[in-house]
């Protein structure tokens, strides 16, 4: 195991997130960018501003944690595009490895920006693709 100021001492300017709040969500996009088989993340960009993130920048890496605030992986970017909710693609969807299609994107999506009070058909999304760069687990 390694600490966090051991991984982040890894990759200068790296900072550390979860892909999700919730427990069971983050350990499953945890496998799935480990395995390879997620290689895009999205969000909305107004819940970067609403977090006080900066936007992914490619080249940059960063420490995926587990929710128990373990370093699991180093993640880097690859590249950043902008895409609204309405238009995104089968393509993009396919490669964020947990939905069957656009539609159940969509459904997925349109729920999660629902709850947190930023849903709109042209919301802009933040497509992050993204690379396994070190494993810590």
């Amino acid at each position: 195991m390694i600490s966090v100021p051991d991984a982040l001492a890894r990759f200068p300017g790296s900072t550390t997130f979860t892909f999700d709040e919730s427990h069971e969500l983050n350990v499953r996009i945890l496998r799935l960018v480990a395995s390879g088989f997620k290689t895009v993340s999205c969000d909305a960009v107004v819940n970067y501003e609403k977090r006080g993130a900066s936007l992914p920048e490619p080249g940059r890496v960063d420490i995926a944690l587990h929710n128990n605030g373990l370093p699991v992986l180093a993640v880097r970017t690859i590249s950043v595009d902008m895409v609204r909710f309405d238009e995104m693609t089968e393509d993009l969807v396919m490669e964020q490895g947990a939905f069957r299609d656009l539609a159940h994107w969509r459904e997925e999506i349109e729920a999660q920006l629902t709850e947190a009070g930023v849903f709109e058909p042209g919301v802009m999304m933040v497509v992050e693709r993204i690379e396994v760069a070190d494993r810590f687990m």
